[in-house]
């Protein structure tokens, strides 16, 4: 049974909250957050202490953290929390700055505790599938990967303003997910953003509309499709090309009822957002955790799989500001 300290009881915290007291090796015993109600709320729901962050990591009786907190104070929290011999688990990006992450890994890598980053994706069931079939070779080499991500409605202006933009805050799954599938980062990334959603989100110096290409070496390209906005739903595909055939994984549906009629025929929705479509996700990204701290199996996202992701986000961020391609050896990992 591994003792739990949660940092950051908002939104995504109590998603991770839920997870960790229903699995059978983990208790959550302490609980963190810059305010106090929601702390003091989740902590009543399943009879842990609220602590601050500090003394949660200092407590030797606690064998790991589960970052949810503020990006701004992840690569701090990380490094603090290995340095006192505690497993992490982090919520993406490890930082909004390319040479803070860097830096942070540098520092982390020493004490050899086990890190994870949350890119909850790649634990989808769906797409660990279609990821896992491609890999057994069922559609031969890899050429054209399609990822569409559409939120169902965009975040508040004020949110945004702190957000690191559309690429380092939402395209990074993303980005994740097309290293993942080629197992590489890519040679060279072109992005090409707009504000047509919101215009207050222009103002605030992002996008809320984006497309970025992907080139991977031998001339395998991913396409990645960024909305704020799906008036119906939130909507998330990947279709991957290969040389012997098609692996598709579609929207996971509200229900999976069609009516079919002389007038025509019709279904549900998608799932509306991240919580409902991604909730097995998370629990099978915490279940991989407690296996992977437990020494039963490798841990599948690490601190470096974190930094690519921030890697490609800050070439797309830079080429959709410059309008040009970006080589991402030459100028982002000089």
């Amino acid at each position: 049974m591994l003792k739990i300290g949660l940092l950051g009881a908002g939104r995504i915290g109590q998603v991770h909250a839920v997870n960790i007291v229903a699995h059978p090796q983990s208790e959550l015993v302490a609980v963190s957050d810059k305010f106090d109600e929601p702390a003091e709320k989740l902590a009543q729901m399943y009879g842990a202490a609220v602590r601050s962050s500090e003394d949660i990591i200092a407590d030797p009786a606690i064998d790991a953290v589960l970052i949810a907190t503020p990006t701004d104070t992840h690569a701090d929290l990380l490094e603090a929390a290995t340095a006192a011999g505690k497993a992490v688990l982090c919520e993406k990006p490890v930082d909004l700055d390319l040479k803070r992450a860097l830096d942070c890994l540098a520092r982390c890598e020493p004490h050899g505790k086990p890190i994870m980053v949350g890119f909850n994706r790649r634990f989808d069931p769906n797409f660990a599938h279609l990821k896992a079939a491609f890999d057994q070779g069922e559609i031969g080499k890899g050429e054209l990967l399609s990822i569409t991500s559409f939120d169902p409605a965009p975040p508040p202006v004020s949110y945004v303003k702190v957000s690191g933009g559309i690429f380092r805050d939402m395209a990074i799954h993303d980005f994740d997910m097309a290293c993942w599938m080629y197992g590489a980062l890519p040679d060279k990334v072109t992005a090409i953003g707009s504000s047509i959603v919101d215009p207050e989100i222009g103002k605030a110096g992002d996008f809320d509309t984006a497309v970025t290409t992907l080139e991977f070496s031998g001339g395998r390209i991913a396409v990645i499709k960024n909305s704020r906005r799906a008036a119906y739903g939130y909507d998330q595909r990947i279709e991957f090309l290969g040389s012997d055939g098609l692996l598709a994984a579609h929207n996971v549906l509200e229900n999976t009822i069609e009516k079919i009629t002389a007038q025509g025929a019709t279904k549900a929705k998608p799932e509306h957002f991240f919580l409902e479509r991604y909730a097995k996700a998370y629990q099978i990204e915490w279940n991989c955790f407690i296996e992977g701290v437990q020494g039963a199996s490798p841990l599948p996202v690490t601190l470096k799989d974190g930094i690519n992701a921030l890697v490609v986000a800050e070439a797309a961020a830079l080429s959709a500001r410059e309008g040009r391609s970006v080589d991402v050896a030459k100028e982002i990992l000089r």
